[in-house]
C-alpha cells in the first residue's frame, strides 16, 4: 500500500510528515478505543511526537523515525483493510515484525487465516508462528519447538481441523506421553481411562475451541478423532491422517522412533514440545533433544523453533520464560546443572 502522505518538511535533525488517512478508514478503529492504539505507536517511538487532527495524523522527529513510524502506520491501514480488528498486542507484533526487517508484512502474518468457528477466527499472531503454519502446509513432519504460550499445539489442532474439513484427511490423532508429573498414575481413583484423562484433557479443550462440541463425541465414536497416549501408537501404521505428538519432550528415544515410523500413506505429522520442561526420569535422555541430529538433512522434515516473542498468553508470561532462561543459563554457569528445582515428592 502506497503511504498516503500529504507533505514533508525537514530540518537539520527533524522532520514533519502529515499522512492522511483514507476516508474509507474510521479514525476510531486505527487510533484505538481511547486512542490506546495510536498510543502504542507513540510509546515504541520515543522520539515521535504525533498529533491527530481529523483524519490526519503529524508525526515530528528523527527521519528514521518517522519513516518506521509511518510503516506501522501502513501495516495498521492494511489489517484493517480486510475488515479485521486491532489490538494493542497486534501493533506491538507490527513493531517487533518491522524492526526485524522480515521479508513478509506484518499485515500478511496478522491476517492470515487458519480455521473459522462460531464467529471467531484462528490465525498466526507472530512471524515465527505463520512460518510454523505453513511449515505444516509444505512437509510431511514438522516439529515445533519452544516455550509454553507459543501456540504450537493450538496451531497445530486449529490445522489439522480445517485439513478435516476439506477433505485433505480422513481423520485426526492427537496424542500425548502419560509421564507422571510428581503423582503415580497407580495411586490416582478410577479406571485407566479417567487416570489418563487429565494428561489429555489439554487436547480436548482444544478441540472444543474449533469444532461444535455436540459433534465431538459423535466423530470420536466413528474414528474420525481419536485422542490417546503415545503408547496406543505401538504397532500401527497411520495412513490418511493427521497426527499430532504433543508434550514430546517428555518421549525417550525409543518413544519418538516408535511415534515416527507410524507414519502412513497420506498423513501429516506434527510433533510439538518444549524441552525447558521435560518431566523423564534421571538419566532418560529426551527424544525431542536429540531428535534434530538424526534427521538433520532429511527432505520433508522441517523444524520450527518459537520463542518468547512468541508468547500469546499474558504479558507477563513472556516475561516468566524471558527470566527462567537466564535462571538456568547463570545456573548452567556456575556448575549447578539444569537449575531445574526438585519437584516435592519426587524421587532424586
Amino acid at each position: 500500500m502506497g503511504r498516503p502522505m500529504a507533505k514533508t518538511e525537514q530540518a537539520t535533525d527533524q522532520a514533519q510528515n502529515t499522512i492522511v488517512v483514507p476516508t474509507s478508514i474510521p479514525m476510531v478503529t486505527l487510533l484505538g478505543s481511547g486512542d490506546e492504539l495510536i498510543r502504542v505507536v507513540e510509546r515504541s517511538f520515543d522520539d515521535v511526537d504525533i498529533h491527530v487532527r481529523g483524519n490526519q495524523i503529524t508525526m515530528t522527529g528523527a527521519p528514521d523515525d518517522i519513516a518506521e513510524a509511518e510503516q506501522v502506520l501502513d501495516e495498521m491501514v492494511a489489517v484493517l483493510r480486510t475488515g479485521q480488528g486491532l489490538s494493542p498486542e497486534a501493533v506491538e507484533r507490527t513493531v517487533a515484525m518491522l524492526r526485524a526487517r522480515t521479508e513478509e508484512r506484518p499485515a500478511e502474518v496478522l491476517t492470515a487465516n487458519i480455521l473459522s468457528n462460531r464467529g471467531r477466527t484462528i490465525r498466526p499472531k507472530t512471524l515465527n508462528q505463520k512460518q510454523y503454519v505453513d511449515a505444516i502446509d509444505q512437509h510431511t513432519v514438522v516439529f515445533s519447538i519452544g516455550p509454553a504460550g507459543t501456540g504450537k499445539t493450538y496451531l497445530a489442532v486449529a490445522k489439522a481441523v480445517r485439513a478435516l474439513q476439506d477433505k485433505q484427511i480422513s481423520r485426526i490423532l492427537l496424542t500425548r506421553p502419560a509421564i507422571e508429573a510428581g503423582e503415580r498414575l497407580g495411586y490416582l481413583p478410577g479406571t485407566l481411562s479417567e487416570k489418563i484423562d487429565p494428561y489429555l484433557r489439554p487436547l480436548y479443550d482444544a478441540l472444543h475451541d474449533m469444532m461444535d462440541p455436540a459433534s465431538i463425541p459423535r466423530l470420536m465414536t466413528e474414528g474420525t478423532i481419536e485422542v490417546a497416549p503415545l503408547a496406543y501408537m505401538r504397532g500401527r501404521t497411520l495412513n490418511d491422517a493427521f497426527v499430532i505428538l504433543d508434550e514430546a519432550q517428555n518421549t525417550s528415544g525409543e518413544q519418538m522412533k516408535m511415534f515416527l515410523t507410524r507414519l502412513g500413506f497420506g498423513s501429516k505429522m506434527v510433533v510439538t514440545g518444549d524441552v525447558t520442561q521435560i518431566d523423564l526420569p534421571s538419566g532418560t535422555a529426551s527424544g525431542l533433544r536429540v531428535v534434530e541430529n538424526i534427521l538433520d538433512g532429511i527432505d520433508d522434515v522441517a523444524f520450527c523453533r518459537l520463542s518468547s516473542q512468541d508468547v500469546v498468553r499474558h504479558r507477563l508470561v513472556s516475561e516468566i520464560v524471558d527470566a527462567y532462561s537466564r535462571y538456568d543459563a547463570e545456573q548452567q554457569e556456575s556448575g549447578h546443572g539444569s537449575g531445574r528445582p526438585r519437584v516435592p515428592g519426587r524421587r532424586p
